[in-house]
């Protein structure tokens, strides 16, 4: 039998039951769920183990419970877990992130975790990065540099180690140094997709690997489908960098918006179909970010986490006093005009023109042809005199 993490508050006999029970109950079964908030674990696999059927469920449902509790090995699988310096973190643990008790009935029954120590902190301040697996080279770097950004800001990025956008956002933040989990639709011993045996590996060593399943079990299509509500519960809020109209990203997106979280969206070309599912994400609930100060601001502390205020670059003529301004607006566009004509365009004063033009023939702006005045070439092209 495995050793009980020092920091633990559930029962070994518990801690047992739990991990029999991930080997019994697909991810995200609610009436598992149900039967374990009301009866417990230790009681739950005993209902589900035992010849008679537990209430309210088919004899043939009963039958397939009972057949895969006989293939329940904890012992084993939590030797394993350990064997690869992971442990089983369950709902009792001081470690379990409380947001996923958001799910409900659906809530883990566990989760079988390899690589950084602690899951909850880094939990509370995360942020999931998905979208498709077969994505463009504008998604990948979206993807790549939002994860680094995000991870350098002190965020934790969440994702499935899928190919395309999940892996551009681990790699991302890999690359920043940054603190990355990927949440796996299989058993943590087993690296899948295969090609990213090596990216799986890293995110182990540097962050954290989880999955509801026990070590050894392989992915399935629901799998993939109950692992995606996992990341939105766990995560403050999901961003979507590119998806076609049926995307497994936009269902963690939707999951993320039922369970209160900010969902967000980071748009494309309207010409590109793996940008369509991202476009109606943001016509239906989404928020549009373009970069990471986007996305903290919605997911981080209120009055705290702002964007820097977008605006363009500063032009010299952004500096001119607004009486400058208004005399050098005076000018013609073309041609040139005596100081009187200029100062009644400008709304000013004969000699209040004349000390302006001054100003800004010194400044650049403005050149004196005996007793009349023009704009430089450079004012011209570079400014936006108004044309008369």
């Amino acid at each position: 039998m495995t050793t009980e993490p020092a920091t633990a508050t559930t029962r070994p006999e518990e801690r047992r039951a739990r991990a029999a029970l991930t080997r019994i109950a697909e991810p995200g079964d609610p009436t598992v769920g149900r039967w374990l908030r009301e009866h417990g674990p230790t009681e739950t696999l005993r209902m589900l183990t035992a010849q008679e059927p537990p209430p309210g469920i088919s004899n043939a449902r009963a039958a397939g419970y009972r057949l895969r509790g006989q293939h329940a090995r904890p012992d084993p699988d939590l030797a394993t877990i350990e064997a690869l310096g992971g442990r089983f973190i369950c709902p009792t643990d001081p470690d379990w992130p409380s947001q996923l008790d958001d799910l409900g009935d659906q809530r883990p029954i566990g989760l079988w975790a390899v690589g950084h120590p602690t899951l909850r902190p880094w939990a509370l301040r995360s942020v999931a990065v998905v979208g498709a697996r077969a994505c463009s080279d504008y998604g990948t770097h979206m993807a790549a540099t939002l994860a680094a950004d995000l991870a350098e800001a002190g965020w934790t990025v969440v994702s499935g180690a899928a190919h395309g956008i999940d892996s551009a956002a681990h790699r991302g933040t890999l690359a920043a140094g940054g603190a990355t989990i990927a949440v796996m639709a299989c058993g943590v011993d087993i690296p899948y997709p295969r090609g990213n045996t090596e990216l799986i590996r890293r995110i182990t060593q540097q962050g954290l690997t989880l999955a509801e399943l026990p070590p050894g079990d392989h992915p399935t299509r629901s799998r993939f489908i109950q692992r995606n509500r996992v990341i939105a519960a766990l995560t403050r809020g999901t961003v979507v960098v590119e998806a076609q109209l049926r995307s497994g990203s936009l269902i963690t997106a939707r999951r993320a918006t039922a369970l209160g979280r900010i969902t967000m969206g980071v748009p494309g070309p309207v010409t590109s179909g793996l940008s369509a599912g991202v476009h109606q994400l943001l016509r239906e609930e989404g928020q549009l970010v373009t970069d990471a100060a986007d996305i903290i601001e919605l997911v981080g502390s209120i009055g705290e986490d702002l964007a820097p205020e977008r605006r363009g670059p500063v032009l010299p003529r952004d500096l001119l006093t607004p009486a400058t301004a208004a005399v050098l607006e005076g000018l013609p566009g073309q041609g040139d005009a005596d100081t009187a004509h200029i100062a009644r365009t400008a709304g000013t004063g004969v000699d209040e023109a004349a000390g302006r033009l001054h100003e800004l023939q010194a400044l650049g702006y403005v050149e004196r042809h005996g007793t009349r005045w023009r704009l430089t070439t450079a004012a011209r092209e570079g400014g936006t005199p108004r044309i008369r």
